[in-house]
């Protein structure tokens, strides 16, 4: 209970450090930094519904990731900046998620795990290509640019006072990037909690039970194929939710903000790294991830000048060789916490 709690505790803080980042840290890149951290915690943890609690392996993830995103992108440059065309957007990104993912689910998680993760492969490979090549619709290789929603705005009638002058609380101008920062924030949050209760749900113990003994729990009389599939669309309309809070917040949506294998890649090592099956592990895994993506290089820059009178560790500290060193905190992480920290800490070192 002890180490639960701790766990908790630990996914808590980063929560609420995201809570009040745009007051604690008033650089727009940390503020950038906090908001990929708040999605990607949402896409993280909709994914381990699917590797860690349901044990299904796709490749798939950031193909309905890409589909909010592009349905709120196509939606805001066809129309105006209106909250109708970004509903309208994000229904259609979530709708089309749901019906590729029952169609993958009821066509596919028939056969052997490792057949269905190609099929995944292979879906989402295809709408790469797709949204490259049909630039008439989704902006091509460039993407899309648009504009958000007129709360966002940096000139925000509604965040400003009678006399006209942007508010201010605690220093911290309030314009529309923080407006649309808590957006980001609290959609997140809520769409985190609705996860949580999932897993906590009797859905979730059903779950749990596939993922141990898929034929038991067949024999028991559940559907194995009916749970495994409404669990899949559940992290694809989640996934493509995020995805149009991300298209949102970062007013442009191409083929590598949304659609990248690479982005496939870092979620992987966000569940490794947090721990599958844990769900608050996604917090952990997703925090950690994209602060060494941001702050890695910065941090190995100022170590190769502190080390520049020692023979060859500027060299190996250069900012150039991150990846090598991301690599290798990677491979300590797996070594000392080999069921995440989330994971290594509840279940114990041994485990």
């Amino acid at each position: 209970m002890n180490r639960t709690f701790a766990v908790k505790a630990i996914a808590l803080t980063i929560w609420g450090l995201l809570l009040f980042s745009p007051f604690l840290f008033q650089e727009v890149r940390q503020v950038e930094v906090a908001a990929r951290i708040a999605v990607f915690i949402v896409l993280v943890a909709s994914y381990d519904l699917l590797i860690g609690y349901t044990g299904i392996v796709s490749f798939a993830h950031t193909m309905f990731f890409g589909f909010g995103a592009y349905g709120v992108a196509i939606a805001m440059k066809q129309g105006d900046n209106t909250w109708g065309f970004w509903i309208l957007g994000t229904l259609a990104g979530v709708l089309v998620a749901a019906v590729v993912a029952v169609l993958i689910g009821l066509l596919s998680l028939r056969v052997k795990a490792i057949f269905f993760a190609m099929i995944t492969l292979a879906a989402a490979s295809v709408a790469l290509v797709l949204a490259s090549q049909l630039s008439g619709l989704t902006g091509g290789e460039d993407g899309i640019t648009y504009r958000s929603p007129d709360v966002f705005k940096s000139a925000n009638k509604l965040l400003t006072d009678e006399e006209g002058k942007v508010l201010r609380i605690a220093g911290v101008r309030m314009n529309g990037k923080i407006a649309a920062y808590y957006f980001v924030f609290f959609t997140c949050a809520l769409m985190f909690w609705m996860m949580l209760r999932i897993v906590g749900s009797p859905l979730g113990t059903v779950l749990k039970a596939i993922r141990e003994n898929e034929a038991r729990t067949e024999g028991i009389g559940y559907r194995v194929v009916a749970y495994r599939t409404a669990v899949f669309v559940i992290a694809a309309t989640t996934a493509a939710l995020a995805g149009a809070v991300y298209a949102t917040w970062l007013k442009y949506t191409g083929p590598d903000t949304t659609l990248s294998f690479a982005i496939m890649i870092d979620i992987l090592l966000m569940v490794v790294i947090g721990g599958m099956g844990t769900m608050w592990g996604a917090a952990i895994g997703a925090t950690l991830m994209v602060l060494a993506q941001y702050y890695l290089r910065d941090l190995m820059e100022v170590a190769a000048a502190a080390t520049e009178a020692i023979p060859l560790l500027p060299v190996l500290l250069s900012p150039d060789r991150w990846l090598l060193w991301l690599g290798i905190i990677f491979i300590l992480l797996v070594y000392f916490f080999p069921a995440g920290i989330a994971g290594t800490i509840i279940r114990g070192r041994k485990s």
